[in-house]
């Protein structure tokens, strides 16, 4: 199938699906936009039901063989009235949303589990499931979430991370019950905490919580930790994006169990 024209009603239909959260909920899917992105969903067992191509945008060499979805080509104006992303590769699909629950996440011997409350910027909370992607967490709990996992720019930011990732979106009281179901501590990152992370044994099973980026974790999380913790600060700012403060407890729990 061939579209030519912006005004197409499978155009416009991909347009509601990329900027309306409604949309996608109601529908359960979402849009995936890149080779690679759509390559790590097919790679993690994820079917689509769409992919767009653009002739005029994709690499000649590159093609996605054995996707079992229909198969649409456009014209570049279409792709980039379709498109999220700068500089776009030419490849868009459309996927069913992964239906995750707490009871499907899989826990190794001493789990490391992330809690994300409230994250609002879709890009800190892509940047948290690449980190929890290459440091091989066992799940990450979007609790109380503001954007959702299958918002585009998360797809985009996580580089595909959200389909390698066990995640999960749920109310802080699910997650805290869940944790305490399986013995999982909770370490909570604040400023004001005495302790210093790297001081803290990460071996054992836990959850590492982080909070909104202006405001940090709110009082359920802080007065329900086992342990909270800060990162040491020299200059005169007093947080870290929280994505890289997630990072640098999580890596150096690895660090930890590595050792």
């Amino acid at each position: 199938m061939d579209i030519t024209s912006v005004q197409n009603s499978r155009v416009k239909y991909i347009v509601r699906l990329r900027d309306d959260k409604r949309q996608r909920r109601a529908d359960g899917l979402m849009l995936v936009e890149g080779y690679d992105e759509i390559q790590l969903a097919l790679a993690s067992g994820h079917k689509p039901r769409m992919i767009f191509s653009a002739s005029e945008l994709v690499t000649p060499q590159i093609d996605l063989v054995q996707a079992d979805a229909e198969r649409i080509t456009v014209n570049r104006a279409v792709f980039e009235k379709m498109s999220y992303r700068e500089n776009p590769d030419g490849w868009l699909a459309v996927f069913p949303i992964p239906q995750v629950s707490l009871d499907d996440i899989k826990l190794s011997a001493s789990p490391l589990v992330i809690v994300a409350e409230s994250v609002e910027k879709p890009g800190n909370l892509g940047a948290i499931l690449r980190t929890a992607d290459a440091a091989h967490v066992d799940a990450l709990l979007v609790s109380d979430p503001r954007v959702d996992l299958w918002n585009p720019n998360v797809v985009r930011a996580s580089r595909g991370a959200v389909f390698s990732v066990p995640a999960v979106e749920c109310d802080n009281a699910a997650a805290l019950d869940w944790l305490r179901a399986h013995e999982i501590r909770i370490l909570a990152a604040t400023p004001a905490a005495d302790a210093i992370y790297s001081d803290i044994d990460l071996c054992q099973p836990i959850a590492v919580a982080v909070g909104t980026e202006d405001e940090g974790l709110t009082d359920f999380w802080l007065s329900r930790a086992d342990v909270k913790v800060r990162i040491p600060m020299a200059g005169r700012v007093n947080s870290l994006n929280v994505s890289v403060s997630t990072a640098l407890i999580v890596y150096e729990a690895v660090r930890q169990r590595n050792t």
